[in-house]
């Protein structure tokens, strides 16, 4: 049978994923949640372990609101009036009330005209990216963008695609001046969060550099950002990049499954903008929207992130962020140090990263080990996330297995 071959073949690229460190291999599949108690934040319990309890350090959900009770309750209520799911496409006849009203919000919060979501935010950006990439468009990306980045890229097959050099925007400049005369339209695109460093893009310059060069251009330099680990994390009040830069892309894209907690992505941007991706972008138009309780339920989350509740919830976050990052120093350990709650401790050899990971597993903390080709060779390291609903009681229970940890190995 031809299925035999294939298998084959599948099997030896299994096989070489494996072989260079690349294979994710078994899931650990979540099958309760114990609440907080005893001084300690959510604690989960994995199928074959039992009653085993198990802190989770490599989660997005920053701002802990996917168990807030307001957010549950959002749900519940919406789900009992609109049912399990949209039952179609957004222009056939699956739109709901809630999907309308979250849009508004979305669009609100980031000061914008109109917003539109879609089923996840790595559909968003293959959504939005092809369809504002014509055969007479250049794109400049960064060079550690994301995966949903460089994949919308490659779909869309611009007139030419390059990658200027990670935060350099001397190096952006020197390929927007080499664009001169070689297309009508620039995109600029970057991620807000780099998520495997946790380091941020310089809006205010990336966005100077687009208005200094966008008349050189018949249709403009227009930029691009993905802050879906931005959003209800960095800045003051959450809005991301844009906030903590004091400046602002043309078009956004974030997620309402990270620190909202929540299911979906979403764009917001000027309303001729949003009037043509929903007549356009396939992955809006021929799939189903999340639902209407899930729709309820970020709308909810959105508005406890902007309120007196959400403010105290990111300073909880940044004081439990430098609680961890001064503990990393003090163990001698090498991070990459900043405000937002992703905290890289960094190996740079593949064996050391999964050493650790496993160390920690054995003792009840998940966290996540990043080797080559997910970061740079000779870049290995232990990804952890710090969430508000963390408590100082964790932050020193996970720093204290590090030291067990480093005083037996040569790991820092």
């Amino acid at each position: 049978m031809s299925l035999d071959r294939l298998k084959k073949s599948l099997s030896e690229s299994l096989h070489e994923l494996q072989t260079r460190g690349a294979l994710k291999g078994r899931e650990n599949v979540v099958t309760g949640i114990q609440p907080p108690q005893k001084g300690n934040g959510p604690r989960y319990f994995l199928a074959g372990y039992g009653e085993r309890e198990f802190l989770r350090m490599n989660s997005n959900s920053y701002l802990g609101l996917s168990l807030h009770p307001a957010v549950i309750k959002a749900e519940e209520m919406a789900v009992r009036s609109f049912g399990t799911g949209p039952g179609a496409v957004r222009f056939i006849s699956g739109t709901c009330e809630h999907h309308v009203q979250l849009e508004k919000s979305l669009a609100k919060f980031h000061g914008r005209k109109a917003g539109m979501i879609f089923s996840a935010a790595y559909a968003a950006v293959l959504g939005v990216l092809p369809q504002l990439i014509s055969d007479d468009t250049i794109v400049l990306s960064d060079a550690l963008n994301h995966n949903c980045i460089i994949n919308a890229i490659r779909l869309a097959r611009p007139a030419q695609k390059l990658a200027y050099k990670h935060l350099d925007m001397n190096d952006l400049e020197d390929k927007l001046k080499g664009c001169l005369g070689q297309a009508r339209r620039i995109l600029v695109v970057t991620d807000g969060i780099f998520s495997m460093r946790g380091d941020f893009v310089p809006l205010d310059k990336l966005s100077a550099l687009c208005r200094q060069y966008d008349a050189k251009f018949a249709e403009g330099v227009i930029s691009i950002v993905d802050d879906s680990h931005g959003v209800g994390a960095f800045g003051q009040s959450g809005k991301g990049v844009e906030e903590y830069t004091k400046s602002r892309a043309d078009i956004l894209v974030s997620t309402l499954g990270k620190a909202l907690g929540v299911n979906g992505g979403y764009v917001v941007a000027d309303t001729t903008v949003i009037d043509y991706l929903r007549e356009t972008a396939p992955f809006y138009i021929y799939s189903n929207p999340i639902t209407a309780a899930e729709a309820a339920a970020a709308k909810q989350a959105l508005e406890l992130l902007d309120s007196s509740d959400g403010l105290k919830l990111l300073d909880g976050l940044r004081q439990l962020t430098r609680r961890f990052e001064t503990g990393l120093l003090e163990l001698d350990c090498e991070i990459i140090a900043g405000e937002h709650p992703i905290v890289p401790l960094i190996a740079r050899v593949s064996g050391e990263t999964q050493a650790l990971v496993r160390y920690l597993f054995e003792h009840g903390v998940l966290a996540t080990g990043l080797s080559y080709p997910v970061v740079p060779r000779g870049e290995e390291e232990v990804r952890f996330q710090i969430s508000a609903s963390h408590t100082e009681k964790d932050i020193d229970y996970v720093l204290a297995k590090l030291a067990e940890f480093t005083r037996s190995s040569s790991f820092s």
